[in-house]
């Protein structure tokens, strides 16, 4: 079982940056799959950039060159730090994990029912 905690929301002004971390608690096995999904005001919840413990990673096309997701394993964390953000960019944003299994050689975001443990979540806004 995981347990995902997400931080480093915040305002920030259109142009700005900030980095979210979301902190993994491996109670049993070690995650395979960590993703950020994010959901603005009125809007459905939406994929945002997903991580292996391999290292395939992948963006949605509207935050590519600006968002870059990474892992600390020794610190069981997984960041997205985005930069130039805009204000489309504004949400709460989660971290999400599927049960590990052995099979995550890739990840995806597309389904978010193959997502079983999801952070509490943490705000973005972006405006002026």
């Amino acid at each position: 079982q995981l347990q995902l905690a997400e931080s480093g929301g915040g305002l920030v002004q259109p142009g700005g940056s900030l980095r979210l971390s979301c902190t993994i608690s491996q109670l049993t096995f070690g995650y395979e799959v960590i993703a950020w999904f994010r959901q603005a005001p009125g809007k459905e919840r939406e994929g945002v950039s997903c991580i292996t413990n391999r290292g395939y990673i992948k963006y949605i096309d509207s935050v590519k060159d600006r968002f870059t997701i990474s892992r600390d394993n020794a610190k069981n964390t997984v960041y997205l730090q985005m930069n130039s953000l805009e204000p489309e960019d504004t949400g709460v944003y989660y971290c999400a994990a599927p049960v590990p299994d052995g099979l995550h050689i890739i990840c995806d975001m597309v389904d978010q029912s193959d997502y079983d443990y999801w952070g509490q979540g943490t705000q973005v806004t972006v405006s002026s």
